[in-house]
């Protein structure tokens, strides 16, 4: 790495070219900037007029209706005629981490912008398709499905299209949906009202809807009214991984979390109350959150055939019954949240958010190693502003110190397996024939138990070590602190790390070469052929495994070539360590020492056999064959 760094770095004549380059492009900014000033001043100037015109006395929103086509739409829409019609305009509320666009047209937010992120090609990080999305309430009135997404909401307090809401400070804002008083009159004891209670330091905001005196509007035997909610969510990310893929996510009231599938089309009819549902993609989700429950409805994914935004990724749609008493004003109180995955941050919910973070939930043991290891460990090392691939080194470091023990451990047990493979071998020509496989195979065992050797014993730490190998290939995909951090040629380390484009695809390889999956695949191998020569004769036992534990870096080249690069660069630095480790124990496991032990331990009394063991012999002898003695 330090060879690389020092061949790539440009010598003081190319810095001096680079200089004059960047110099020359500071001044044509410059200029460029100074001329989009005044542009913009000129802009912000006509669009002020235009507003003030716009919110003159509180018309922002609505065209009254006619006489002409109010019967006509008065049938359709019964009491809410007048709202069906009118002029679409957009409420932007901003702060320093979301920018929410929400338009009058059906009262809900259209837009959402993360400010704190970009996509993979430096866009803004829009969650999902304006144009492709919806929010709304039906029920029935007068015999008619009324949904609010089809009407037009007002503002009565004569905002400005454009609020900024500062951290520490709390903003309300109101539309509602009035009923009809007549012709192009609205009663405003009777309406429908989304209330937003906006934060500016919190990616979560309360939305209530708020129904008021609709009792004589709505029918008398409805006890709920439907929920529905859809949207086209936005590739966000270079790659698509299929392991923590786009779906929706959601949350039993008071029970487990479960979600729908991340690969196909899927739907699921929900019979019992939710606490939460997300929309839920990568590295981010769009959850609505319920401070009662939601009850019983529908959840679906799918994906278009010919979808018109080219970044389209996946449909979502919800469809949802909530209960509700109209005895004169009914309240629905529900959350949103818009954010990050972020651990911490959805863990800080207290709502069991975080288990959308692919982390290893389905085995407890993996989920605790990264819950209370490797997570607080990488987010202390990160609080230091140092580069994640630096990071991810330390952790490596961290870890391979605290299994020293366990690898310690099995090295010395492969040592005592090399010292008896003479002895060994001298059993195996004794025993030459198939048939006497079983008694080869005592006499191999009374030998082990005569030295104190245990072929498991390097077997068990082995073992004991692959839930921290499997956690950390969970949690580097899901990290989003891995997104879009730069290391050596990584551009991004949250996915693949592609030095080279290929002019065709290798099937199950990919049309790129990945530096970090070589280097890790290349290491495993060398680190696979040190092992079979440290194992002796186990591995020559086992011809079959010897040539799968060589075939498995292959397989993990395919895999791992569109993985996660930060990922491939910590299995890389753990065989590099583990290299180190190897020339240490080497260096202090005297084999000669270790065979004057083994031929004390010959020296004493045989113990006495276990249960198990003597079982063990019991079965034999039913086959027909005799146990040495």
């Amino acid at each position: 790495m330090i060879g690389y760094t020092l061949w790539v770095s440009p010598s003081q004549e190319e810095l001096a070219k680079q200089q004059a380059y960047q110099d020359s492009i500071a001044r044509v900014q410059e200029a460029d900037a100074l001329q989009r000033a005044a542009q913009a001043k000129l802009l912000q100037e006509e669009q002020s007029q235009q507003e003030e015109s716009s919110f003159n006395n509180n018309e922002q929103a609505t065209t009254i209706v006619t006489s002409d086509d109010y019967q006509e739409l008065q049938a359709k829409y019964a009491v809410f005629a007048n709202s069906a019609v009118g002029e679409e305009n957009n409420f932007i509320i901003e702060t320093d981490m979301v920018k929410l666009e929400i338009s009058n047209q059906g009262g809900f937010v259209k837009n959402v912008e993360l400010k704190d992120f970009q996509t993979y090609d430096s866009l803004p990080l829009i969650l999902f398709d304006s144009d492709h999305t919806g929010f709304g309430i039906s029920f029935f009135a007068d015999n008619r499905v009324i949904n609010t997404e089809d009407f037009f909401f007002r503002n009565d307090e004569g905002l400005d299209n454009h609020i900024k809401v500062a951290p520490g400070e709390d903003f309300r804002f109101s539309l509602r949906l009035y009923a009809d008083a007549g012709e192009g009159e609205f009663d405003t004891n009777k309406y429908i009202e989304y209330l937003y209670h906006i934060k500016g330091d919190d990616y979560m905001f309360d939305f209530d809807i708020n129904i008021v005196n609709l009792n004589d509007v709505i029918s008398r035997n409805t006890s709920f009214v439907g929920l529905n909610w859809y949207a086209d969510v936005i590739q966000q990310e270079k790659t698509i991984d299929r392991m923590n893929g786009s779906t929706i996510y959601y949350k039993f009231y008071e029970d487990d979390v479960d979600y729908l599938s991340e690969t196909d089309d899927d739907e699921e009819q929900i019979k019992t109350q939710l606490k939460w549902i997300s929309f839920k993609q990568r590295f981010f989700s769009s959850t609505m959150i319920a401070r009662n429950s939601f009850g019983n409805g529908i959840l679906r994914t799918f994906e278009k055939e010919n979808p018109e935004n080219q970044r389209y990724l996946k449909s979502m749609f919800t469809e949802l019954d909530i209960p509700v008493n109209f005895n004169g004003s009914t309240n629905i109180p529900l959350s949103f949240y818009f954010g990050p995955n972020k651990f911490q941050t959805l863990k800080g919910y207290k709502m069991d958010l975080e288990r959308q973070i692919p982390i290893g939930w389905s085995f407890f043991l993996l989920a605790w190693i990264n819950e209370y290891i490797v997570i607080p460990v990488f987010a202390w090392l990160g609080g230091y502003g140092w580069n994640y691939g630096i990071v991810i080194l330390i952790l490596t470091i961290l870890l391979k110190t605290a299994l020293f023990p366990i690898a310690y451990k099995t090295y010395q047990s492969s040592a005592k397996m090399r010292v008896l493979k003479p002895e060994v071998d001298e059993i195996s020509a004794k025993f030459p024939k198939k048939e006497d496989a079983m008694k080869k195979q005592q006499a191999v065992m009374g030998l082990y138990k005569k030295a104190g050797a245990n072929p498991a014993s390097g077997c068990v730490p082995m073992l004991l070590q692959m839930p921290i190998l499997i956690a950390l290939f969970r949690f580097f995909p899901a990290s989003i602190e891995l997104r879009q951090q730069s290391f050596l040629w990584a551009h991004d380390l949250s996915s693949y790390d592609s030095v080279m484009s290929l002019p065709f695809e290798i099937p199950f390889y990919g049309d790129h070469v990945s530096l970090f999956t070589l280097l890790m695949t290349v290491s495993t191998i060398i680190y696979t052929y040190l092992n079979n020569q440290m194992m002796g004769s186990q591995t020559q036992a086992m011809p079959g495994m010897k040539t799968m534990m060589y075939m498995m870096p292959i397989m993990f080249l395919g895999i791992f070539n569109s993985y996660a690069s930060g990922l491939s660069y910590y299995y890389f630095l753990a065989n590099v360590i583990t290299f180190g480790q190897m020339f240490v124990f080497r260096k202090t496991i005297n084999e000669s020492k270790l065979r004057a032990q083994i031929e004390v331990n010959k020296k004493k009394p045989a113990k006495k056999k276990s249960g198990f063991q003597k079982r063990l012999e019991e079965a034999a002898k039913q086959r027909g064959y005799k146990p040495n003695k």
